[in-house]
């Protein structure tokens, strides 16, 4: 098993070189990058000029606007050859893109992700600033789902065509095609102050006064903050998996084996939990680290925007939206990087739920 972790460590360097390798490529190709968009602000007919924007008047020489003139008319002139030089020297663009590319992987492999071009801040700061919001988010929703569906699922199985399945289907189904961010509104309409009654915050995962509290009351502002961002994100998030449950637990319950196992005196129990159960999770486990990115970096994108919740989803969109290549690039990296360990992390689960697997005899 010890060889088969280090080839799969070992594999994940060419992929992970793979993905940064296209992506970056294909962001060369997108107009309104850093440079066309500080060239705009500087044409404009009223530009207010920032030093994290365009930089100081030694940065652009003597060409530069005046930092106290708030308002410059530029009407058509168009910018000096210069200027325009220079602002591609303060973001990296005066070097051929390969260049670009092999500097910025050097960086990388030391966790080095510069300085956001926007923000004025080092990359590394920005996503350990928003990591705790995403890391709330994903972590939670994840294993409430999988506590929930797993139980529910294999429930469903044993009584599959009765009562109770029927109507938890029929519930799972309505609620999955509530979308969570109008379900979000919802809540903050009843719950939060919107037009009945304010029981929860909206902003923040802790409270101003977090510091003064012990911590059986940290615990509980923890979750009181959490309660509605965490209802928005699980209001659809359960029927796919507990279906997915369901299926594989009834394909399993049809096997010969299940029957040889019956007829040899063993308990209804031991036949579902020490033999099924092992194999039907096989196919739930498989969609762990997908589930689990899903949700951490991409599903909580408009649930952070509604609750005012400032994690790595809102940044992420923030970055591409203004072309912030640093931020762009250094969270791609990161995300990957974390879903190809989960990956890892998924195939050795395997070998915990079904200890016949054995990855290490593969031809």
């Amino acid at each position: 098993m010890l060889a088969y972790i280090v080839r799969r460590l070992l594999l994940i360097i060419p992929t992970l070189f793979g993905i940064m390798v296209l992506n970056f490529v294909i962001v060369q190709f997108a107009p309104g990058g850093p440079v066309e968009q500080t060239i705009a602000e500087l044409k404009g007919t009223a530009i207010s000029v920032t030093a994290p924007i365009v930089g100081s008047q030694s940065d652009l020489g003597s060409k530069a606007p005046d930092p106290s003139n708030k308002s410059v008319y530029r009407g058509a002139r168009g910018l000096d050859p210069g200027i325009i030089k220079e602002i591609e020297r303060m973001y990296g663009f005066d070097k051929p893109a390969h260049e670009r590319f092999w500097m910025m992987m050097k960086d990388y492999a030391t966790f080095n992700f510069g300085e956001s071009f926007f923000k004025g801040r080092p990359v590394i700061d920005l996503v350990i600033e928003k990591l705790p919001v995403s890391i709330s988010l994903g972590l939670w929703t994840t294993l409430i789902v999988y506590l929930v569906c797993i139980p529910l699922g294999i429930a469903k199985a044993v009584r599959d065509g009765h009562e109770f399945d029927i109507w938890t289907s029929i519930v799972i189904i309505v609620t999955s095609a509530i979308p969570g961010y109008l379900f979000a509104v919802l809540l903050i309409v009843l719950f939060a102050g919107g037009s009945f009654v304010q029981w929860f915050p909206l902003q923040n995962l802790t409270s101003s006064d977090w510091d003064t509290m012990s911590w059986p009351e940290r615990v509980v502002d923890y979750f009181w903050h959490l309660a509605l961002p965490l209802t928005s994100l699980l209001i659809g998030s359960f029927a796919s998996l507990t279906l997915l449950t369901k299926n594989s637990f009834l394909d399993q319950i049809n096997q010969q084996y299940v029957t040889t196992a019956r007829a040899k005196g063993l308990t209804e129990s031991r036949v579902l939990y020490g033999h099924v159960f092992r194999n039907a999770m096989l196919i739930v486990i498989a969609g762990f680290p997908g589930a689990f990115i899903g949700i951490l970096f991409t599903g909580a994108l408009l649930v952070e925007i509604i609750f005012n919740l400032d994690g790595l989803g809102y940044l992420g969109y923030e970055a591409v939206r203004t072309r912030d290549y640093p931020i762009m690039f250094a969270t791609l990296y990161v995300f990957t990087l974390i879903g190809l360990l989960t990956q890892l992390v998924s195939d050795l689960m395997y070998t915990i739920v079904d200890p016949r697997i054995d990855f290490e005899a593969r031809s």
